[in-house]
């Protein structure tokens, strides 16, 4: 990859993304995103103003998947009673592949870290996921810049 920065995950806007992809094997946690928003403060943005990328890739070092979460919702009729309430569903591990090949094509809503956990939220065509993630640190790479 062209371009390389490290701890800098503040410096890009995920909102509107799309998830290409999800690997999370061996120790290794990565995703792959087009149509992120890389920001004017990003070390590697010559131009000063906000930039897009496609194919970018997080990754985060020395990872641990606390969580995939499938957040519940209620239901409501027009009148304003609650008709159903659905919870939130862990997925298990041994689901996790599964779930993330479910995941291409959706968008991310956004992704924040602090001390080292990662929550990124995904918008699919009618339910939202939670992912958190555990590490140590992140870098993302991308081959070019483009207009936003």
């Amino acid at each position: 990859m062209k371009y390389h920065t490290i701890n800098e995950l503040d410096h890009f806007c995920f909102k509107e993304a799309y998830i290409a992809q999800i690997c999370a094997v061996n120790g290794m946690f990565e995703i792959v995103f087009d149509n992120v928003t890389i920001l004017p403060a990003n070390s590697c943005n010559r131009d000063i103003r906000e930039m897009r990328a496609n194919e970018l890739v997080l990754k985060i070092s020395e990872p641990k998947i606390e969580a995939l979460v499938e957040e519940g919702y209620k239901v409501y009729d027009a009148n304003g009673n609650l008709k159903q309430k659905n919870e939130d569903i862990t997925i298990a591990p041994e689901a996790y592949a599964d779930k993330f090949k479910e995941l291409e094509g959706c968008e991310v809503y956004s992704i924040e870290q602090e001390n080292g956990n990662y929550v990124i939220s995904i918008d699919t065509e009618d339910h939202t996921f939670l992912l958190r993630v555990s590490g140590s640190g992140d870098t993302q790479e991308w081959d070019r810049f483009l207009n936003k």
